[in-house]
């Protein structure tokens, strides 16, 4: 069962891994085995992520590039398999959002989230996906969002974005499941993280409204996502393909609670 879900001699390369939930991901990995390559298109912020991986012990290496850019990323991936080795896992995880009422927000601000949140993770999975339907072997994983499925005020590019990421992890399924690779997707819900930090206090509006929406009463943890990230990476889930995994507490499961429920 341990063979299952080990990843020694595996090497992963997590999109926008530096912080977060893409960092708690990258070290299940590495936990479970896996020699990890992280790429962001900030210097500074990659050379701070790449101290904390060395020093928890992590096996890592860093690559400068722009996940949007299709010359970029064939060159950095080339440049990755000469130096690094073969990329078994990819992690599609790079991403932003623009929160602004759709009535206000500017054209270009759309196409700036959907080309990070939805072109990005095509164009790396071009390039990554060729070198695996050539060893006829291979895991992405693209983090998809409850935005998949549900709308939310003053997120419109992002909800399209991850809904149409939705349908490509399906499609990638499709098209590649012949090659053995499986393509599949992450959807967090809430997570406990910095970012977060302000709206997770007592009394906060957002904080209850989350409490009470999700049947687990809390907030996730970012290494609640390691269990899942390690599954969809590992042989565990070989005939696992085209599916997006909600890690929520449940929250795509309720209508949510009632005052008279508390």
């Amino acid at each position: 069962m341990k063979n299952l879900f080990d990843l020694t001699g595996k090497r992963a390369l997590i999109t926008g891994g530096v912080h977060g939930l893409g960092m708690a991901m990258a070290k299940g990995l590495g936990d479970a085995g896996a020699e990890l390559i992280i790429n962001n298109n900030e210097p500074e912020m990659l050379a701070k992520a790449k101290a904390e991986y060395e020093a928890d012990g992590y096996k890592v290496s860093t690559y400068v590039f722009d996940v949007t850019d299709d010359k970029e990323v064939e060159k950095s991936i080339e440049q990755i398999e000469k130096e690094v080795g073969p990329i078994d896992i990819l992690i599609n995880n790079a991403g932003i959002i623009k929160r602004i009422p759709m009535e206000d927000m500017e054209a270009a601000d759309f196409r700036l989230v959907i080309d990070i949140d939805l072109v990005g993770p095509f164009i790396v999975s071009k390039y990554v996906g060729r070198k695996m339907i050539a060893r006829k072997e291979g895991k992405i994983i693209n983090i998809n969002s409850m935005m998949s499925e549900l709308g939310r005020n003053s997120v419109s590019a992002y909800a399209a974005a991850k809904g149409g990421l939705k349908m490509l992890t399906k499609n990638m399924a499709t098209e590649w499941a012949k090659h053995n690779i499986q393509t599949n997707g992450i959807g967090p819900g809430y997570f406990a993280t910095s970012q977060t930090a302000p709206i997770r206090v007592d009394g906060h509006p957002f904080n209850e409204f989350i409490l009470k929406r999700t049947p687990a009463n809390r907030w996730g943890d970012p290494e609640d996502l390691a269990g899942t990230a390690v599954f969809l990476a590992s042989k565990a889930s070989d005939f696992v393909n085209g599916q997006i995994i909600y890690v929520d507490g449940g929250i795509l499961a309720t209508v949510g609670r009632t005052s008279e429920e508390d």
